[in-house]
């Protein structure tokens, strides 16, 4: 494990990364001309996130929420911003497309726990902090498992039974059941929400 972990894992991030952006970059070039066209010349989302070891770099997703504001100049609540279109690339997980290119850099992984948000570091326990091991992924084991319609502290388990168990074997199983479960798109979102809750620490 310790060499697939130290060495191999990456090269494999760089091939399949090479092979999806060659196979995908029909379908890539048609989304980002509708989402010129629906979000005003703005296509991608870019995003301060924490990776391995805590340090921060900016995800990048296809846009899938307008910029519309209330009469104060406040965003509207993402329900109210969500496009069709945008709602359909997130059922598809198709928003995630252009993060094969954290994955190119290095920030991320095809396979490991979901970059989350860099307010929610002082927030873990020493525990859930183990998700930072190992670089974060487009796509992990909690996401099988439930993705946003499992609890904060489920996630987390799922999250650092991952990097306790990192494995070849381990990333192609979630990589494959990922794809089938992109296909089924199910679990997307937790009951009503758009998007998961905020994590506001534990009791």
């Amino acid at each position: 494990m310790n060499f697939y972990k130290l060495f191999f894992k990456r090269f494999l991030d760089i091939f399949v990364s090479l092979v999806c952006l060659l196979l995908f970059a029909p379908l890539f070039l048609l989304i980002l001309m509708v989402l010129l066209i629906l979000n005003n010349g703005k296509p991608f989302f870019f995003q301060a996130r924490p990776g391995k070891g805590g340090k921060v770099f900016h995800v990048i997703k296809f846009k899938t929420m307008t910029d519309k504001k209330d009469k104060q100049g406040n965003l509207l609540p993402d329900a109210d911003r969500l496009t069709t279109f945008g709602l359909w690339l997130r059922k598809s997980s198709l928003d995630e497309m252009p993060q094969v290119f954290n994955i190119l850099k290095g920030d991320m992984s095809m396979v490991g726990p979901r970059p989350l948000l860099p307010e929610y570091l002082p927030l873990y326990n020493d525990f859930q902090n183990r998700r930072h091991e190992v670089k974060p992924g487009a796509t992990g084991w909690a996401q099988l498992n439930g993705r946003n319609a499992i609890s904060w502290q489920e996630k987390f388990a799922y999250d650092v039974w991952y990097v306790d168990n990192l494995s070849f074997w381990l990333d192609f199983k979630i990589f494959w059941l990922s794809i089938l479960k992109i296909i089924k798109a199910k679990d997307t979102n937790q009951q009503n929400h758009v998007t998961m809750p905020k994590f506001e620490g534990n009791e």
